[in-house]
């Protein structure tokens, strides 16, 4: 399948990807070949295969949820860095 140069810039705008003209070069050849996989890919017969919803039947195993005691304050904070009350003091990372 052929893939233009524009298709390339269309979708490196969609991403909000600057690209070079070298870049788009490349790109276009990659995706060309991406894409001739996945023609190859369309023509494989699949009519005598079972759907699958995961190909990994795992069960996730819970443990039993049991409220237990927490941490008592008065032997942890004094381990912490900065403290507020019996609140951790951390650094703002979101302004």
């Amino acid at each position: 399948m052929r893939i233009s140069k524009d298709d390339v810039k269309n979708i490196a705008n969609l991403a909000r990807l600057g690209l070079t003209d070298i870049e788009v070069e490349s790109l276009q050849v990659q995706l060309e070949v991406i894409l001739e996989y996945i023609d190859k890919l369309k023509k494989v017969d699949v009519s005598k295969t079972h759907a699958l919803t995961n190909a990994l039947y795992v069960k996730n195993v819970y443990r039993p949820d049991i409220p237990k005691a927490s941490l008592d304050p008065s032997k942890v904070m004094p381990l912490s860095p900065a403290r507020e009350g019996n609140f951790f003091k951390v650094p703002k990372i979101i302004e």
